[in-house]
């Protein structure tokens, strides 16, 4: 049997990896800042909440197409997240939350698009 070399990558799937790499970096770093230092909630054991997203990066950097599939699934919960404290708070953590929303809008669509092609 003859081994084939990987074909290159088309445009589209390696901008919708770059667009999820960012997405979730984003929210990794949205996680952090939000829980630690902008509105912390108790003591910032709630930054734990990045820590599934930070497993996943290994994953998205070696184009596993199993990572994108259950982190398409994983977002929605950081999604809900959002949503709640986006009607339940008010002033800065209300303006991060809906900047959660967006991020996970965004990398909802990167990862089902990368899945798609």
């Amino acid at each position: 049997m003859a081994s084939e070399t990987p074909r290159p990558a088309d445009p589209t799937t390696r901008r919708m990896r770059l667009l999820a790499l960012l997405a979730t970096g984003g929210l990794i770093a949205l996680g952090l800042a939000w829980e630690l230092w902008l509105a912390p909630t108790g003591s910032g054991t709630l930054a734990l909440k990045v820590l599934p997203l930070v497993l996943c990066l290994v994953g998205l950097l070696r184009h596993r197409l199993y990572t994108y599939r259950w982190l398409s699934l994983l977002v929605w919960l950081y999604f809900m997240e959002g949503v709640v404290r986006a009607t339940s708070e008010t002033g800065l953590s209300q303006a991060l939350a809906i900047a959660e929303i967006a991020l996970t809008l965004l990398l909802f669509t990167a990862c089902t698009m990368y899945i798609r092609w």
